[in-house]
């Protein structure tokens, strides 16, 4: 009878470390020094729908909703969230299907700087990070031959809807990994200039982001930071995001005064 209670306990023993080793692999992302965790690889809190596949919408319009009209609103975005985002048990990976909403932060954010990793799955896959709810840091495949009369071939990062005459609209090199490799992207924004850097290499360099929906204006102070959906699977990782302080911003903003 001792030996039998000896084994059950021991089994016992095994099987709460087996299921605390379950339980940590779970754990929270560590984020760097300075940085907090925006994405926690278990589901999707910190993130609300926001209408995309592909598409935009103004924060303009969505400003104008009555307290009503906003909850009504994004509880039909967030049903569609859960329809076309889910995190991937096995990797703790964000899976985008490619369509339906896009996911935005349910904070809004000023000045920032944004880490990210991301992986298109497939060929002539088209993704994209837009700031502020503005569209947008483009990621998209540059042997898409789709997409190459949209200037794919110049590779992600670049400010792709900005005006014609905005240098940031393209990347300064083509930085991206093959389709099925990790990128890791940095994304820093202060007023309304930006800096992006694909894989260690600068691709925008404190470049204006133009306001798509009002081209006479500048992007509005603050809004959330929005994934794109746009008609593939995209794979997201290693999310953070820390606010920019306005001494630190002052000084990056020195390096590109005119």
């Amino acid at each position: 009878m001792q030996l039998r209670t000896t084994m059950t306990a021991a089994l016992a023993a095994l099987l709460v470390a087996g299921w605390a080793g379950e339980v940590g692999a779970q754990t929270l992302p560590r984020a760097p020094r300075g940085f907090t965790v925006a994405f926690n690889g278990k589901d999707l809190s910190g993130w609300r729908g926001r209408p995309g596949g592909g598409g935009v919408y103004s924060p303009y319009v969505e400003a104008k909703f009555t307290p009503e009209e906003r909850a009504a609103r994004q509880a039909e975005w967030n049903a569609d969230r859960d329809a076309h985002w889910k995190v991937d048990a096995a990797t703790g990976e964000l899976v985008s299907d490619g369509h339906g909403v896009h996911l935005a932060t349910e904070k809004a954010y000023g000045d920032f700087e944004f880490l990210v990793d991301w992986k298109l799955t497939q060929p002539g896959g088209d993704s994209g990070i837009y700031l502020r709810d503005f569209p947008q840091v483009q990621i998209w495949d540059p042997n898409s031959g789709r997409d190459k009369k949209n200037g794919a071939e110049k590779g992600s990062g670049g400010l792709w809807n900005n005006n014609p005459d905005n240098p940031g609209r393209w990347p300064l090199a083509l930085a991206d990994k093959p389709i099925g490799e990790w990128n890791t992207m940095a994304v820093k924004m202060v007023g309304t200039r930006v800096w992006v850097t694909l894989n260690g290499t600068p691709v925008v360099v404190g470049q204006v982001l133009d306001n798509f929906f009002d081209r006479a204006q500048p992007v509005l102070p603050t809004g959330s930071i929005e994934l794109q959906t746009h008609g593939s699977e995209v794979r997201f990782r290693n999310v953070y995001v820390r606010e920019i302080g306005k001494a630190e911003g002052e000084k990056l903003l020195a390096t590109v005064a005119k």
